[in-house]
């Protein structure tokens, strides 16, 4: 398992080790000791499953403390665009966009710690996606950011007129805008 830094402080790109022969493949799509190794010491306590079309954009999302999520992102079928905004107030990275292709083809993860904002488009077909939650769903913690906040400068990769967009998506408020209450700690 290689695990690759970010400029993002905490935020990690994993690239597993696949074996592969004429039967398929195998790999270890976690392992806590590795995470560990890295400093990361995680407990997850909930796994989300999402499918989707092509088109659809869905977040940004996150969940305020003391819900806070850190999430462990892939893909299982098709091929999304992950997106993460840095929303930690004192951040050096406060305000700024990291995006990253994961698919079930190049088996790339993405470790993302709480108080990123998170979202993604799908650019294939369909694509579903498995991420690992260190906090339980919290209705009342949830907060958003507009996918299409200028000052973020994101491109989603789908043209605007076959963007599929929920209602809820559609009204959040820019980062300026946003409740938040995160602080960065170094």
């Amino acid at each position: 398992m290689n695990i690759v830094k970010t400029k993002f402080p905490g935020l990690l790109v994993i690239e597993p080790r696949v074996f592969e022969d004429s039967r398929g493949f195998f790999f270890e799509s976690y392992n806590e000791r590795a995470l560990k190794e890295n400093g990361i010491d995680i407990r997850f306590v909930q796994d989300n499953q999402s499918s989707s079309c092509y088109g659809v954009i869905r977040g940004l999302h996150y969940q305020l403390p003391p819900h806070a999520q850190t999430k462990f992102v892939r893909v299982l079928e098709g091929t999304v665009l992950d997106v993460v905004v840095d929303i930690r107030k004192g951040s050096p990275t406060y305000g700024e966009a990291f995006s990253i292709e994961l698919s079930a083809d190049n088996k790339k993860q993405l470790f993302v710690p709480a108080g990123f904002a998170h979202g993604f488009s799908v650019l294939s077909e369909r694509a579903q996606l498995l991420y690992k939650c260190d906090a339980f769903y919290n209705k009342e913690s949830e907060g958003g950011i507009s996918f299409k906040d200028p000052a973020l400068k994101i491109d989603w990769q789908i043209p605007a007129d076959e963007a599929i967009i929920s209602d809820k998506d559609k009204d959040l408020p820019s980062l300026k805008d946003c409740k938040n209450t995160f602080e960065f700690k170094g």
